[in-house]
């Protein structure tokens, strides 16, 4: 994953990247093979009305991992933004330019600053 949406689209099921060679092919068929365990286990753990809204679909679970996105989402990019860790390039941005992100990642209005749209991402 390069990006925010690269990480989305892979855990949705929908990541474009076919990958260069038979090796790339078989490291995403092994990773959305392990999305399918994971997903398969939160499957279980729902109950059987939610469940039922899923309409048997569980051989990929794509609908659930939909929602599990739309739901978690914020939570993933809080965890990105906030591991990124190096010292000058956080910077004044934060109650109009006078005070550093609180604890490094977010301002004291919980936003996180707007530089973070450009996150270095692996």
């Amino acid at each position: 994953a390069r990006s925010f949406a690269d990480i989305g689209d892979i855990i949705r099921g929908k990541d474009l990247f076919i990958g260069y060679d038979k090796k790339d092919r078989n490291e995403k068929a092994k990773l959305q093979e392990n999305l399918t365990k994971i997903f398969n286990e939160i499957y279980k753990g729902l109950n059987k009305t939610i469940q039922s809204q899923y309409n048997g679909d569980t051989t990929n679970y794509f609908q659930l991992r939909e929602d599990w996105w739309a739901l978690n989402r914020l939570e993933v990019w809080k965890a990105i933004t906030c591991g990124a860790a190096g010292g000058t390039y956080f910077r004044k941005t934060c109650s109009k330019g006078e005070s550093h992100v609180n604890d490094k990642c977010r301002c004291v209005s919980g936003d996180p600053p707007t530089y973070f749209d450009y996150v270095p991402q692996y």
